[in-house]
């Protein structure tokens, strides 16, 4: 590859143009192994400027808990665009219009522009990096005229591809069909050895920033990446449960060393405390500190530890009855700070505490589940905003059946197992068998929801003309990282939700299927894989139309979901969030044992 020679650092730079040609492959594939390919090829040449590159690859500048946005709208690129080449905003807004993507377009209007100025070197990674991370910080009076001249810098400075790209990543909306965990994969595969994957999964979970990650990598620091765990103050990704259909099924597969907790209807919240400094993150490690002033007040308040890290569910209760409201309840929280103040006092918040992390410096996740609730319990006594997840310690199946039906009467969605032998350590990130939950749904037919990401649209025809008629869902494949269809979605949509599905979905429509994803059916629209949809279906069925585990079942087809309905849009998950390939698999078995 192309680089430019730093004689102040001596080494050598990565051209951003050269990044451009790879990220156009890759944006122009449609095959998941050839994307795999191209980027574990771009990593391999990064050399110094690999940290800065993995940011921009995932089109951001540090990891999401820092906070660090650009502060740049649609309507400043066109003011911006409009003042570097000379053009009339409204020719700007209509050539915007036509390509529906001010990354085509900024390039479009470079191409047409006099070439680069003589005697300028060619941007490296490096330092379209740092102008942009000038950009982001550019704050206050003259703020407006700081950002205008860093983005007029670039696009005079750079090719057309160069600053189609630079744009998109400033918008937010690079999308080059790159998930967190393929970047990861190539990332081992070129500096590491693929014995220690599992080990730089672990890392990540516990601490999730991909610059970091890589930076070790590439240095061969297995003992630093060995040694990362939970931090204070920054997000893991939290622990999953599995599900079983029944109880005895329950206490068979945790061969009997099990005790069991309420599964809530809240908000999965894991709170953090590192000297003065409080802060809590949702399950897609974004920091929503500022929607929970009563528990962070009630926090302060009522609890002196140094450090801490603790795992639970926000749920909203009647502060008179005590009597819990379901999840629904805590999204009338959300907007400004003066409403989430306001409506903190109409709808309190309490944190169903159900593990801990670390405590005043100890890390706690290799210690068994009966140790981490022992250090719970002489820790936290019960106040109005933060309680102990209700448990019930018995193998006795009469027991646990009361217990489970408590829970409902309760106000919850059932009950979780929690295995207590010696191995039953806090997994990151994982979903396994250490953790099972069970649901009243589980009885049914088919024993749950599942959470699927919208890959495709239909249009729509008679009344959803204008609209979507139907969405093509996908499960997430954890080996190959692939988007699998599993049904076609038509029914649920409330008026509200089909009509505004357009412009929820318009960024990311594309031209071609996206290279992560594997579907047979052709829907008349591409979705990049992001929305996530909770969806209640009849029962799993066998089909040659979808690829969701495709042979694993039967030859030449795939577990499809019949008869799908939007239950609602889980806007706390991320698309690897989404139910698994396996979860599937292990759905329909158990659907099967009811027939």
């Amino acid at each position: 590859m192309t680089k430019s020679y730093n004689i102040l650092y001596d080494y050598y730079l990565m051209l951003f143009s050269e990044a451009s040609k790879k990220f156009m492959e890759m944006e122009s594939t449609t095959k998941r192994l050839e994307l795999t390919s191209i980027l574990g090829s771009l990593l391999e040449n990064a050399g110094d400027d690999l940290k800065e590159l993995v940011y921009l690859i995932q089109g951001k500048l540090a990891p999401d808990y820092e906070g660090i946005e650009f502060g740049v709208s649609g309507k400043l690129i066109v003011k911006s665009l409009a003042a570097i080449s000379g053009m009339d905003e409204e020719e700007v807004n209509k050539l915007f219009y036509k390509n529906g993507d001010l990354g085509i377009t900024a390039s479009e209007i470079r191409e047409k522009m006099e070439q680069k100025p003589l005697f300028r070197e060619d941007l490296t990674v490096h330092y379209v990096y740092t102008r942009l991370m000038e950009l982001a910080k550019s704050a206050g009076h003259g703020s407006v005229k700081g950002k205008t001249d860093i983005y007029a810098d670039l696009m005079v400075n750079s090719y057309p591809e160069d600053i189609k790209y630079i744009t998109r990543i400033i918008m937010g909306k690079l999308r080059l069909g790159v998930a967190d965990s393929t970047i990861l994969d190539s990332l081992v595969h070129a500096f590491f050895s693929k014995d220690n994957a599992d080990m730089v999964e672990t890392a990540y979970n516990f601490h999730p920033d991909i610059g970091l990650i890589a930076t070790l990598l590439q240095k061969g620091d297995i003992k630093a990446i060995s040694n990362i765990g939970p931090e204070p103050l920054i997000p893991f990704k939290v622990m999953l449960a599995e599900r079983l259909r029944s109880i005895d099924d329950i206490r068979e597969k945790m061969n009997h060393h099990v005790s069991f907790e309420y599964k809530y209807d809240g908000l999965r919240t894991e709170l953090h405390k590192k000297g003065d400094k409080i802060k809590i993150f949702s399950r897609g490690l974004e920091e929503t500190t500022e929607n929970f002033p009563d528990i962070i007040e009630n926090f302060k308040k009522s609890y002196s530890f140094e450090s801490i890290i603790i795992d639970g569910e926000s749920v909203p209760f009647n502060p008179d009855t005590g009597e819990l409201f379901p999840f629904q309840m805590v999204s009338k929280r959300r907007g400004r700070k003066y409403q989430i103040t306001e409506k903190s006092t109409e709808i309190p918040l309490v944190m169903f505490i159900f593990d801990i992390l670390e405590l005043n410096g100890r890390i706690l996740v290799n210690l068994p589940y009966e140790e981490r609730r022992k250090i719970l319990e002489e820790n936290f006594v019960d106040n109005e905003h933060f309680r102990l997840a209700t448990r019930l310690s018995s193998d006795d199946s009469e027991e646990i059946n009361k217990f489970f039906e408590q829970s409902i009467e309760d106000g919850c969605e059932g009950i979780v197992a929690k295995d207590t032998s010696d191995e039953s350590v806090y997994r990151a990130g994982a979903r396994g068998w250490l953790w099972i939950k069970f649901k009243r749904d589980y009885q049914k037919e088919l024993a749950d929801s599942m959470d699927l990401v919208i890959i495709g649209a239909f249009n729509g025809r008679g009344r959803r003309a204008g609209a979507y008629g139907a969405l093509l869902m996908a499960s997430y494949n954890e080996e190959t990282h692939a988007f699998e269809s599993v049904t076609k979605l038509g029914t649920g949509f409330s008026d509200e939700v089909l009509f505004s599905l357009p412009k929820m979905l318009s960024d990311l429509v594309r031209d071609h299927k996206p290279a992560m994803v594997e579907s047979k059916m052709v829907p008349d629209i591409w979705i990049y894989p992001q929305i996530v949809m909770e969806i209640q279906g009849a029962e799993i069925t066998v089909s040659p139309i979808h690829t969701c585990a495709f042979g694993k079942i039967e030859k030449d087809s795939g577990p499809a979901l019949r008869f799908p309905r939007l239950i609602k849009i889980r806007d706390d998950k991320n698309a690897e969030d989404a139910t698994t390939t396996n979860e599937i698999i292990e759905l329909y078995k158990m659907q099967k044992k009811t027939k």
